[in-house]
């Protein structure tokens, strides 16, 4: 598995708008809330996938990808990498260009047949992190 590189990430935080965070949690002192509102204050639109919030950031919270109404530039993943395979096959029915999991979350097969379908795949790498490094 190999990310793209620095300047590619770059490249895709620059060109994105919206991203979609599954597993996003309302709760505050969570990794994800945290992440997310960062990226929020930077000027992202962060739209909520989980589905047992109505709303985190003050934006509607969706219970899956595929219920969003809009294109999305970015999903961004919160869940355990045993949950990719299926986030994957519904991250392909809603055609965004990049799927992004955080740090520690890795399945080396998602990553080859998205990378193969001619997706950007970023993996074990926090989006935060990586915006406050290349901005």
């Amino acid at each position: 598995m190999n990310n793209p590189s620095r300047e590619e990430i770059k490249e895709v935080l620059d060109n994105a708008k919206t991203i979609a965070v599954v597993g996003l949690s309302p709760n505050t002192n969570r990794t994800s809330y945290m992440v997310s509102e960062a990226m929020q204050k930077a000027g992202y639109r962060i739209i909520p996938v989980n589905p047992v919030a109505d709303e985190v950031l003050g934006e509607k919270s969706y219970a899956s990808l595929k219920e969003i109404p809009e294109p999305v530039d970015i999903v961004n993943v919160f869940r355990r990498s045993e949950f990719l395979t299926d986030l994957a096959e519904e991250f392909i029915e809603i055609d965004c260009p990049v799927f992004w999991t955080q740090l520690n979350v890795v399945d080396d097969n998602v990553f080859k047949s998205l990378t193969e379908q001619g997706y950007t795949v970023i993996m074990d790498r926090c989006i935060k992190v990586e915006h406050a490094i290349l901005k």
